[in-house]
Parts: structure tokens; C-alpha cells; sequence
């Protein structure tokens, strides 16, 4: 039930993120909770061992690191999925960061603890 509630929450960040980001743009609505699903699975299985493998340049850059591959992630989502656009990689790494601003307020306001 926690994996369904994180895909929804993320997809609504990213549908919220279309308008909020120039360079990001959802054709069909549906498309979101596509790109919500490969977030969230990402954030599952790949992201902790990224995270191993990056931990010197995290620890050198104080974590700052961590929004570049997440802006990476945005980025090659916007070629892989159609219907999921993103422009230049200005855009993905705003966009990645507003999805997850956007993701922990509603985790805070809903009170959900994943």
C-alpha cells in the first residue's frame, strides 16, 4: 500500500511540475503516472546502489552530488518515455528538484512515512 501511495504522490509532483517548469511538458495526463512508476522503482532499487557507488563525490560535494543524478534521471526519462518531454538539462535538474520539494511537502502534510 506504501509503494502505491509513493508512485501517486510522485506522479502528481511531476504532473504539478509540467506547469510549474517551462522546459518540462506531460502530453496525455496518464503519461505522469508512467513516469511516477519508473520514479518510484528507481528510488526502490537502483537509487541505494548509485548511492554506494557515488558516496566519495557525495562526500566531497556535501550531497550535492546526489541532485545532479537525480537531474540525470529526469533527463533520460524525458528521451526514453514518449509523451514525457524535457528540453535541456536546466530544466530536468529544476524539475528533479521540484519533484522531490514537492514530494516530501505532501509526505509531511499527509503524514506518510515511507
Amino acid at each position: 500500500m506504501k509503494i502505491i501511495l509513493h508512485w501517486v504522490l510522485i506522479s502528481l509532483a511531476v504532473f504539478a511540475t509540467t506547469f510549474i517548469v517551462s522546459g518540462i511538458s506531460v502530453d496525455p495526463i496518464w503519461v505522469s503516472l508512467i513516469v511516477g512508476a519508473c520514479l518510484t522503482l528507481f528510488n526502490m532499487i537502483i537509487k541505494p546502489i548509485i548511492n554506494i557507488l557515488t558516496l566519495p563525490i557525495n562526500i566531497i560535494t556535501l550531497g550535492l552530488f546526489s541532485l545532479v543524478i537525480n537531474g540525470i534521471l529526469f533527463w533520460y526519462l524525458g528521451t526514453l518515455i514518449s509523451g514525457f518531454n524535457v528540453t535541456t538539462f536546466t530544466a530536468a535538474f529544476v524539475g528533479a528538484l521540484l519533484v522531490s520539494i514537492i514530494n516530501w511537502v505532501l509526505k509531511k502534510v499527509f503524514h506518510f512515512d515511507f
